[in-house]
Parts: C-alpha cells; sequence; structure tokens
C-alpha cells in the first residue's frame, strides 16, 4: 500500500478529533487525503493537515472507530514518511499547520514517542517552525508532555466525558482522573514553561451523545476545568454511531445540539457566566430552539442595563453586545455619552436582540419580549 493510500485512510480516521467547530465535513480529498480546515480568531479558514500515525489501537472506547474490537486494516506511518508526506503539502502551500494524533497501538509511552519523534523531525531536521497541534494520549508520562509542549504551538487531551462514570460507560480501559484529569492538569501547569512556544495553548474535547450525560453535567464540568487552568476551548463532538461498535445502533447526536453547547460553553469560559445563571430543560439539557444568552438574561434582575454607565460585567450580558463592542462602549462613553442604538449599531452592536435590555441616557430603548 501506498503512503498516498495509508494517509487517505489514517487521514479519515483522524476526522473524529475536531479542529474546527463549524465545519462538519468527516473526509477529506481523495488526491489529497488529511487536509482539513480549522477556524481562526478572526473567522478565516485555515487548512491543517490532520492524521494519525496509527489506527491500531488497544482502547475499547464504544464510540470510536478505531477501537480494539473491530475488524478492519490497521495501518502506520513512520515518523520519517508522516513528515515528508507533510511538507510535501506545505511545501505546496496547500496546508498551514499540522494536527498530529495517533491510536495507542502498544503502549502510552511509545505512542508519544512517535508523535514527538515526527514533530522533532519537522523542527530539528527540516527546520519547519509554523503551526504544530499535538493530542497528548491518555495516561501520557508528564515527560513526554512535556517534551510535547516543547515542539507544538498547541497540544490537547480529550477528556470524552463529564464525568468518572460517563467515561466508564463509553471505555474500560481509561482511568478519568488519573488518565485524563491529572494529566489536564500537568499540562495547565506546564504551559508556560516551553521556552520554544511560551505563548503554546491547549484545548480539549468532549463526545456528546454516546452517554446519558446531561448538558448541565457537561457545562458543569467545564466550569470547574476553566476555573481552575488556562485552558484555551473545548470541542463538543456530536455522537455519530460507527459499525462493528457497541453503540453501532444507538442514535446519532443533532449538531443542534452541540451548537448550543458552544454558545452555552463561550458564554461560561469568555463571558465568565455561573451555569446556575444558563436556563435548562426539565431533562438538565439546553433549549434547542432559543439562545442560552437570552434565556439567561430573562432571568436577571439587572435589566434594563445604562449603556453609558453599566460596568463591563452587566454589559456583556445584554444579548447582541458581545465582549469587543461592550468595551468598545465603555471607551466611547468616556469621552461622550451615547445618545442613540445607531451609535452602538456601528460598533457592531445586533441592535434589535439589544433593545429591551437597555437604556440609553435614561431612556427605554423598548419592551421586554417575554
Amino acid at each position: 500500500m501506498t503512503t498516498l493510500e495509508k494517509m487517505k485512510i489514517l487521514s479519515d480516521a483522524a476526522q473524529y478529533d475536531l479542529c474546527d467547530y463549524v465545519n462538519h465535513n468527516k473526509s477529506s480529498q481523495v488526491n489529497l487525503p488529511g487536509i482539513y480546515e480549522a477556524t481562526g480568531h478572526n473567522g478565516c479558514k485555515i487548512p491543517l493537515f490532520k492524521t494519525l500515525i496509527t489506527n491500531d489501537c488497544k482502547n475499547d472506547c464504544k464510540y470510536c472507530i478505531n477501537q480494539s474490537k473491530r475488524n478492519f486494516t490497521r495501518l502506520e506511518l513512520t515518523p520519517e514518511s508522516l513528515a515528508k508526506a507533510f511538507l510535501g503539502y506545505y511545501g505546496r502551500g496547500l496546508v498551514n499547520g499540522l494536527f498530529l494524533s495517533s491510536g495507542i497501538s502498544d503502549d502510552v509511552d511509545s505512542t508519544m514517542e512517535k508523535q514527538i519523534e515526527t514533530v522533532h523531525l519537522l523542527r530539528n531536521k527540516y527546520g519547519y517552525d509554523d503551526y504544530i497541534h499535538l493530542k497528548i494520549v491518555p495516561g501520557a508520562s508528564k515527560d513526554s508532555i512535556k517534551r510535547a509542549m516543547a515542539l507544538a504551538n498547541r497540544v490537547s487531551i480529550n477528556i470524552e466525558a463529564a464525568t468518572s462514570s460517563g467515561l466508564s460507560d463509553l471505555s474500560s480501559t481509561k482511568d478519568y482522573n488519573k488518565d485524563i484529569l491529572k494529566r489536564l492538569s500537568w499540562i495547565n501547569r506546564l504551559q508556560y514553561k516551553s521556552t520554544t512556544y511560551p505563548n503554546s495553548t491547549h484545548t480539549t474535547q468532549l463526545i456528546v451523545g454516546a452517554n446519558d450525560e446531561s448538558d448541565k453535567e457537561i457545562l458543569t464540568r467545564m466550569e470547574k476545568i476553566y476555573k481552575n487552568s488556562n485552558l484555551k476551548r473545548t470541542y463538543f463532538s456530536a455522537f455519530t454511531p460507527i459499525e462493528e461498535t457497541e453503540l453501532g445502533d444507538k442514535d446519532p447526536c443533532s449538531t443542534d445540539r452541540t451548537g448550543k453547547l458552544y454558545n452555552a460553553d463561550s458564554l461560561v469560559n469568555e463571558y465568565h457566566y455561573k451555569v446556575k445563571e444558563l436556563v435548562f430543560d426539565s431533562d438538565d439539557n439546553l433549549l434547542l430552539t432559543q439562545d442560552p444568552k437570552i434565556l439567561a438574561a430573562e432571568n436577571m434582575d439587572i435589566f434594563p442595563v445604562e449603556i453609558n454607565n453599566a460596568p463591563l460585567v452587566e454589559l456583556i450580558r445584554v444579548p447582541g453586545i458581545g465582549i469587543k463592542s461592550a468595551k468598545k462602549i465603555i471607551s466611547i462613553r468616556k469621552k461622550i455619552p451615547f445618545t442613540n442604538k445607531e451609535q452602538l449599531r456601528n460598533l457592531g452592536v445586533v441592535v434589535n436582540r439589544a433593545e429591551p435590555y437597555i437604556k440609553i441616557s435614561g431612556e427605554y430603548q423598548t419592551t421586554f419580549n417575554l
């Protein structure tokens, strides 16, 4: 089998490690396997080469295409062949970075060593100094995590579930507290000790809908992690049933659900909402038909807020006002007060959402739509 044929299989097997929360494409091009788009901070699309080193895995994760119990062809790329394949794409301007992951074929240490060797070759043999995202394997040693973080711009470890019992429902080979949360803590403590990439970041990912965990359980876990770490972002992977797995007959998770989780997670992570401020249904799930920020606002007693003197923490709780526009409002009103909503619209405020929740110079803009 050629390297290209292997890359096609291994890159498609890597589709479940998310690098983007917008793009739900699940396979890459036949002639250009492994190219997936990520979304940058400014909304631009960044093509990454995303692949596994191997799809051989000893873990029995019930949702996973690479789990040990599935009967399919197991393949592996050597660090050298993978590095050269990536550089071929990079040299042609097809990708701007590498997203590297792997199944656990033998043991955790040897798996991490293969990933680290691949990145080491790129950095030190071939002089590549652009973006690399490296997946940390659950149970990885502190030394291998440290070495990985010295080479990569971003690392991540998938927590997969919100609770220990939730992970036990999905896998019998991983210890939630020891193999995952402890490693997440190590990553956080090591984050700013890299002299090569001192501004490196780390992320995580959950599988949504594979077990019975509610949105409230998921967001409560993330609230705790954000409070105690510098985690950059959480990716929510909507469960998709895979043939020949224990969950092959289970209903898939709607991307509408993961979409609402992204909305609510942003409120918790970036806007510093408490989970108790959010609104859930009787099953502790988010309502799919309504904006979590608007629902939360309707239960708060701070509205309407005065645009010309409300503090930042209140402004960012107004539907239609984001963090950037709130900071612009504060900066401008120091020099001259706002007098009408068109001034807000010019700053990027979604005025039709914000109107029921604000006053400008003491004047109500509209009434609540309750």
